[in-house]
Formats: structure tokens, C-alpha cells, sequence
């Protein structure tokens, strides 16, 4: 059962997620196990080599997670985190599809993966999220 009503009401409580909203990441769906969200790519989220940062992607794949699991259980936070990074984009979107693998009474272990425009994945992130 999903903690928010709607999706407005999720976005409106993420409104607070200064780091992920003030770096262009939204929030575009969510259902009882899973949510998605997306940004664009801007100069301001490239590294030297021209490539996205790391912790672009990292960011915008623990968003989706913390939507995720508080849509499971409200309040959660992460209690552990792991990504690895497979392909570098460099311009476009990228998409964050977060997916409850276990849910728990008490924790929740979700994956996500990273993609860009073209469903090229990017990094796959898992993490477990423990309930407040």
C-alpha cells in the first residue's frame, strides 16, 4: 500500500530535497514498489573529462530510492548504498528506475538503474532503507 496519495503529493514533500531539486531532478512516476525519476544533463553536471559526474549519477539514483521507500514506509532512510558505473553520458536525460526487490516490516531493498535518453544504462545502484 503507497503512502502517498498521488504523485503531486510525493513531489510536494521532495519539494524539501534542496540537492536533488535544485540539481534539475523530478520525480515523474511512482507505484507501490517502484518510482522513476529523470533529469536533464547540463554543463554544471559534467566532470573534466566532459563525461557526467559520478555523483550526478549517484544523486539522481538515491532520489529515486528515497521516493521509493518513503512510498513504502514513511519516514525511511538509507542505511546502506552501493552504485557501480558502467557507461559515461555526456548530454540528453538520464532516468533513474528504482525497483523494491524485499520488502520488510522494518527495511526495504530496492536496485536502480541509471539510463540515459537512448536506455543506454549507466550505473546500477542498490541500497536498503531502514523505517524511521
Amino acid at each position: 500500500m503507497s503512502t502517498f496519495k498521488n504523485i503531486d503529493e510525493a513531489r510536494e514533500l521532495f519539494e524539501n530535497d534542496r540537492f536533488a531539486t535544485g540539481s534539475g531532478m523530478v520525480i515523474d512516476e511512482i507505484g507501490d514498489d517502484y518510482a522513476v525519476c529523470s533529469m536533464e544533463i547540463t554543463k554544471e553536471h559534467l566532470n573534466a573529462a566532459g563525461t557526467v559526474m559520478g555523483g550526478v549519477y549517484f544523486t539522481l539514483a538515491d532520489f529515486a530510492f528515497a521516493v521509493c521507500t518513503n512510498n513504502i514506509h514513511k519516514v525511511s532512510v538509507a542505511i546502506d548504498s552501493n552504485i557501480s558505473f558502467l557507461n559515461a553520458a555526456q548530454s540528453g536525460s538520464l532516468y533513474a528506475r528504482c525497483r523494491a526487490v524485499k520488502t520488510g516490516k522494518r527495511t526495504t531493498f530496492c536496485t536502480v538503474d541509471v539510463t540515459d535518453g537512448n536506455g543506454k544504462l549507466c550505473a546500477v545502484f542498490t541500497g536498503t532503507a531502514a523505517k524511521l
